[in-house]
């Protein structure tokens, strides 16, 4: 296959412009928040949370629809035997948006929080903290390798270019404009990027509907022609499995960082929620087209294309369906309409998750943990490096790693049985505390690793009811594989075993030191008979507390004392669910 020349210079086109909106948004609000005394870390971290229905609502939903998204529908749509059935993401991340909006967005938001790690730094210390960040930081990170990774695949089937070349200057362009502007610029490139991946796909569709080798996927979608039935069916076997992964696309959507940065930069608690429910419709939306372009793939007859007499499925190529259906069944001008759309989905989920991180790293390990005193100027290089290097990590494995998927299923299972618990204990349960959350943390790794990995090729050590062996030959080299299927829903038994540990502990914990049965000098977390909260808010938030000193407050920065007091005590915000905290209470007295 040659270099095509139309391609390339369209995919030039597609990066000048994403480059330019990037660097335009930066210039636009590099005042933003001045103004209001706000430090300019925050405003890169939550965008001087003045972020409007318009811009917010299509960041929202570009953060979801990314390449693993669009690529995703269409491969499980196409897969004989899974079928629309289990094209379970739209669905999932849909309810997982409006959950989240329902119960999550308006108290994080409303209590004034920069990251998601703040809750738990404030109830359960800087240290829980730390350890809740690794967990976070692999599914960021592993998730833009994936779909980097994607990119590359995509960018092999329809245009014969360098893959590593395509890759490591995709990647580029999304760190400089996230590291130059921020999350506005992060924002404004979404609305082009979900623009783009809208209507590449859309155009696309006809074309590949009208080929001569595709039949009607009104008859496929119920009948066997080339094989199974599109729509699919669930198994009465696999119906504990099937909900296993409806449940962990639902509550393990909600606790990244991602969602949250969105959130939090909303102008008030009410439009968070508001984003919440848009993006849940966008993601429906945006799924159309690739569900339709999985079953095409579905309903072609590939001898009467170029492709091939053995089907994408058999080739193993099933993760690449939407590529293989742009190029060989739609005019090449349309490919590359198509190749766009691919290219805005991974940039617009790939430079969320490179904020995220090093949202994530510079506020909650860099700062808080280590150096509360650090000047706003010096959050903001940590920032700036950090982004280099987390995206310099996710380039590298999407280049080196063979494995990059396996991890971020992993890590994407880590994110739901030990951090969506700790934030529902956080959030909704009062008395939980460090050694609850530590007991969690532990239950909940043990139990999921403990059912193992097959994209890893992790054995389990613990087999669940109904497990057994299964042995897959490979097509080509005719090796035997040899996995554990774990068809019992461990997953959300994890989840359920972790909060139930942090809970349970947590108040286990409360009992032995209050009643007297231990003594306080083994409360060695200080998370009993002393607040974590104490350690990590500003003094300034704790005024209202007796035991304070003067000297104790000599040594706070002014503007230290501005942004982590600001953290938990938004007044705009609090407004807005009845909230108070220490100073409020103060100015009512």
């Amino acid at each position: 296959m040659a270099v095509h020349a139309e391609g390339l210079v369209a995919i030039v086109i597609f990066y000048v412009l994403i480059l330019v909106v990037g660097i335009w948004a930066a210039w636009k609000n590099k005042n933003a928040g001045a103004g209001e005394g706000v430090d300019q870390s925050e405003t890169i971290m939550v965008g001087g949370r003045d972020i409007g229905l318009f811009v917010g609502g299509f960041t929202m939903t570009a953060t979801w629809v990314g390449g693993g998204y669009i690529n995703g529908t269409a491969e499980y749509v196409y897969l004989p035997g899974y079928g629309l059935a289990w094209a379970q993401a739209p669905f999932g991340y849909a309810l997982s948006l409006v959950v989240g909006g329902l119960f999550f967005a308006k108290p994080m938001r409303s209590k004034g929080y920069v990251t998601m790690l703040d809750p738990f730094q404030q109830i359960y210390g800087k240290r829980m903290g730390g350890l809740l960040f690794i967990p976070a930081l692999m599914g960021e990170i592993f998730w833009s390798a994936a779909i980097l990774s994607a990119l590359g695949a995509t960018l092999s089937v329809i245009v014969d270019i360098n893959i590593n070349m395509s890759v490591i200057i995709s990647a580029l362009i999304a760190i400089f404009y996230t590291l130059v502007g921020g999350l506005y610029s992060v924002a404004y490139t979404d609305v082009v990027q979900l623009f783009c991946i809208f209507v590449g796909l859309w155009i696309s569709v006809p074309f590949a509907l009208s080929n001569p080798a595709v039949a009607s996927i009104s008859v496929t979608a119920v009948k066997e022609v080339y094989q199974t039935p599109w729509l699919g069916h669930i198994n009465p076997s696999d119906g504990w499995m099937w909900m296993d992964n409806f449940c962990l696309l639902i509550m393990g959507g909600i606790p990244w960082q991602v969602y949250f940065q969105r959130v939090l930069s909303a102008s008030s608690a009410t439009y968070a929620q508001v984003l919440s429910f848009l993006a849940a419709f966008g993601c429906i939306v945006m799924a159309v087209p690739s569900v339709l372009i999985g079953a095409i793939g579905a309903s072609t007859d590939w001898n009467q294309t170029t492709y091939g007499s053995i089907p994408p499925m058999e080739n193993e190529q099933s993760d690449m369906i939407l590529p293989i259906v742009l190029q060989y069944l739609c005019p090449p001008y349309i490919s590359f309409f198509g190749l766009g759309a691919v290219s805005a989905a991974v940039m617009s989920s790939a430079d969320s998750s490179i904020l995220s991180a090093s949202s994530m790293f510079a506020r909650n390990i860099y700062q808080q943990a280590f150096r509360q005193s650090a000047s706003d100027r010096e959050i903001i290089w940590v920032m700036r490096i950090t982004i280099f290097v987390f995206g310099a990590l996710a380039t590298a494995m999407a280049l080196l790693t063979g494995t990059v998927y396996g991890l971020w299923y992993l890590s994407s299972d880590l994110v739901y049985v030990i951090i969506f618990p700790q934030l529902l204990s956080v959030l909704f349960v009062k008395g939980t505390n460090t050694y609850g959350s530590v007991a969690g943390y532990i239950f909940g790794l043990l139990f999921r690793i403990g059912g193992g990995e097959p994209y890893l090729k992790l054995p389990p050590f613990i087999c669940y009811p109904g497990c057994y062996t299964e042995e897959k030959v490979h097509r080509l080299t005719k090796e035997v594989e040899r996995f554990t299927v774990q068809k019992f829903p461990f997953k959300t038994v994890s989840m359920l075993a972790s909060f139930l540990g942090n809970v349970v502990f947590s108040y286990l914990a409360k009992y032995l030191f209050e009643s007297g049965k231990l003594s306080p000098k083994y409360d060695f977390l200080d998370a009993v008979l002393s607040k974590h909260s104490t350690e990590i808010m500003d003094k300034t938030t704790l005024v209202g507390k007796d035991n304070i000193n003067l000297s104790e407050l000599a040594p706070v920065k002014p503007r230290l004392n501005t942004s982590l007091a600001g953290t938990f005590t938004n007044t705009e915000a609090l407004s807005d669910d009845g909230d108070s905290s220490p100073e409020s209470n103060n100015e009512h007295e």
